[in-house]
Protein backbone atom coordinates (compact mmCIF):
# COMPACT_ATOMS: atom_id res chain seq x y z
CA UNK A 1 0.00 0.00 0.00
CA UNK A 2 1.31 3.67 -0.70
CA UNK A 3 2.16 6.03 1.88
CA UNK A 4 -0.33 8.68 0.61
CA UNK A 5 -3.08 6.78 -1.69
CA UNK A 6 -4.91 10.51 -2.20
CA UNK A 7 -1.17 11.95 -3.45
CA UNK A 8 -2.14 11.71 -7.24
CA UNK A 9 -5.38 14.60 -6.43
CA UNK A 10 -2.81 16.63 -5.44
CA UNK A 11 -1.38 16.94 -8.57
CA UNK A 12 1.51 18.95 -7.60
CA UNK A 13 -0.91 21.36 -5.63
CA UNK A 14 1.00 22.87 -2.47
CA UNK A 15 -1.73 21.15 0.45
CA UNK A 16 -2.18 24.44 2.55
CA UNK A 17 -3.72 26.08 -0.15
CA UNK A 18 -5.81 22.80 -0.79
CA UNK A 19 -6.94 22.36 2.50
CA UNK A 20 -7.60 26.12 3.45
CA UNK A 21 -9.71 26.28 0.38
CA UNK A 22 -12.06 23.27 1.38
CA UNK A 23 -14.50 24.89 3.57
CA UNK A 24 -15.28 27.31 1.62
CA UNK A 25 -15.21 24.95 -1.76
CA UNK A 26 -18.21 23.13 0.29
CA UNK A 27 -20.12 25.77 1.37
CA UNK A 28 -20.36 27.04 -2.18
CA UNK A 29 -21.56 23.07 -2.95
CA UNK A 30 -23.88 22.51 -0.31
CA UNK A 31 -25.58 25.80 0.53
CA UNK A 32 -28.59 25.15 -1.63
CA UNK A 33 -29.30 22.13 -1.36
CA UNK A 34 -32.40 20.33 0.15
CA UNK A 35 -32.28 17.62 2.62
CA UNK A 36 -33.57 15.21 -0.41
CA UNK A 37 -30.83 16.50 -2.68
CA UNK A 38 -28.28 15.85 -0.24
CA UNK A 39 -29.47 12.37 0.17
CA UNK A 40 -28.94 11.37 -3.25
CA UNK A 41 -26.60 8.59 -3.48
CA UNK A 42 -25.57 8.76 -7.12
CA UNK A 43 -25.84 4.68 -7.29
CA UNK A 44 -26.61 1.93 -4.86
CA UNK A 45 -24.06 1.49 -2.24
CA UNK A 46 -22.15 5.14 -2.70
CA UNK A 47 -22.15 7.71 -0.14
CA UNK A 48 -24.28 10.46 -0.70
CA UNK A 49 -23.39 14.28 0.06
CA UNK A 50 -24.75 13.99 3.56
CA UNK A 51 -22.72 10.35 4.52
CA UNK A 52 -19.60 12.01 2.28
CA UNK A 53 -19.94 14.98 5.05
CA UNK A 54 -20.13 13.11 7.63
CA UNK A 55 -17.19 10.96 6.57
CA UNK A 56 -15.32 14.28 6.18
CA UNK A 57 -15.70 15.42 9.44
CA UNK A 58 -15.15 12.03 10.71
CA UNK A 59 -11.78 11.78 9.08
CA UNK A 60 -11.03 15.54 10.50
CA UNK A 61 -10.73 14.58 14.17
CA UNK A 62 -8.91 11.23 13.06
CA UNK A 63 -6.46 13.81 11.61
CA UNK A 64 -6.43 15.91 14.39
CA UNK A 65 -5.49 13.66 16.84
CA UNK A 66 -2.71 12.53 13.76
CA UNK A 67 -0.89 15.46 13.52
CA UNK A 68 -0.76 16.09 17.33
CA UNK A 69 0.05 12.88 18.15
CA UNK A 70 2.92 12.42 15.39
CA UNK A 71 4.56 15.45 16.88
CA UNK A 72 4.18 14.80 20.58
CA UNK A 73 5.20 11.33 20.64
CA UNK A 74 8.75 9.43 19.02
CA UNK A 75 7.77 7.79 16.44
CA UNK A 76 4.14 7.34 16.98
CA UNK A 77 2.02 4.70 15.24
CA UNK A 78 -1.04 5.86 13.88
CA UNK A 79 -4.13 3.73 14.49
CA UNK A 80 -6.10 2.73 11.71
CA UNK A 81 -10.19 2.69 11.12
CA UNK A 82 -12.42 0.69 9.11
CA UNK A 83 -14.59 4.16 7.30
CA UNK A 84 -17.53 1.77 6.00
CA UNK A 85 -17.96 0.50 9.62
CA UNK A 86 -17.70 4.23 10.88
CA UNK A 87 -20.43 4.97 7.78
CA UNK A 88 -22.94 2.11 8.81
CA UNK A 89 -23.36 5.40 11.90
CA UNK A 90 -24.02 8.32 9.28
CA UNK A 91 -28.01 7.89 9.41
CA UNK A 92 -27.51 10.02 12.98
CA UNK A 93 -26.14 13.19 11.01
CA UNK A 94 -27.41 15.82 9.13
CA UNK A 95 -25.81 17.72 6.43
CA UNK A 96 -25.33 20.99 8.24
CA UNK A 97 -24.37 19.37 11.92
CA UNK A 98 -21.70 17.34 9.65
CA UNK A 99 -20.33 20.79 8.10
CA UNK A 100 -20.65 22.17 11.31
CA UNK A 101 -18.09 19.68 12.69
CA UNK A 102 -15.81 19.75 9.51
CA UNK A 103 -15.60 23.31 9.79
CA UNK A 104 -14.73 23.34 13.48
CA UNK A 105 -12.29 20.71 12.92
CA UNK A 106 -10.71 22.26 10.25
CA UNK A 107 -9.95 25.63 11.36
CA UNK A 108 -8.51 24.06 14.42
CA UNK A 109 -5.99 22.12 12.56
CA UNK A 110 -5.37 25.06 10.50
CA UNK A 111 -4.54 27.01 13.60
CA UNK A 112 -2.05 24.01 14.74
CA UNK A 113 -0.83 23.95 11.23
CA UNK A 114 0.56 27.45 11.84
CA UNK A 115 3.16 26.42 13.99
CA UNK A 116 4.73 23.57 12.25
CA UNK A 117 8.17 24.08 11.65
CA UNK A 118 10.23 22.91 8.89
CA UNK A 119 12.13 20.06 11.56
CA UNK A 120 8.54 19.08 12.44
CA UNK A 121 7.28 17.94 8.49
CA UNK A 122 9.97 15.49 8.58
CA UNK A 123 8.89 13.88 11.88
CA UNK A 124 7.75 10.36 11.29
CA UNK A 125 5.05 8.37 12.27
CA UNK A 126 4.45 4.65 11.25
CA UNK A 127 0.84 3.69 9.63
CA UNK A 128 0.12 0.08 10.39
CA UNK A 129 -1.29 -0.28 6.96
CA UNK A 130 1.44 2.23 4.69
CA UNK A 131 4.43 2.30 6.76
CA UNK A 132 6.92 4.90 7.95
CA UNK A 133 5.82 8.48 6.66
CA UNK A 134 6.32 12.34 8.05
CA UNK A 135 4.17 14.75 9.47
CA UNK A 136 3.99 16.15 5.54
CA UNK A 137 2.45 13.09 4.35
CA UNK A 138 -0.46 13.19 6.27
CA UNK A 139 -0.64 17.14 5.81
CA UNK A 140 -0.58 15.85 1.82
CA UNK A 141 -2.97 13.32 2.33
CA UNK A 142 -5.45 15.29 3.95
CA UNK A 143 -5.58 17.94 0.68
CA UNK A 144 -5.65 14.73 -1.42
CA UNK A 145 -8.48 13.47 0.09
CA UNK A 146 -10.81 16.53 0.78
CA UNK A 147 -9.88 16.94 -3.17
CA UNK A 148 -11.18 13.16 -3.92
CA UNK A 149 -14.45 14.00 -2.04
CA UNK A 150 -14.70 17.64 -3.85
CA UNK A 151 -14.78 16.02 -7.08
CA UNK A 152 -17.11 13.43 -5.70
CA UNK A 153 -19.41 16.33 -4.28
CA UNK A 154 -19.36 18.27 -7.86
CA UNK A 155 -20.22 15.07 -9.52
CA UNK A 156 -23.10 14.36 -7.18
CA UNK A 157 -24.49 17.89 -7.35
CA UNK A 158 -24.34 18.25 -11.25
CA UNK A 159 -27.23 15.10 -11.03
CA UNK A 160 -29.31 16.76 -8.37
Amino acid sequence: MELNPYARFLDGQEPIPVITATVERLHALIDSLSPAQADRSPEPGKWSIREILAHLADCELVFSVRLRQTLAEEHHIIQSFDQAAWGERYAAYDLRSAFAMFTAARNWNLKFLTSVTEDDRHHPVTHPERGTMTLWTIVETIAGHDINHLEQIERIVGMV
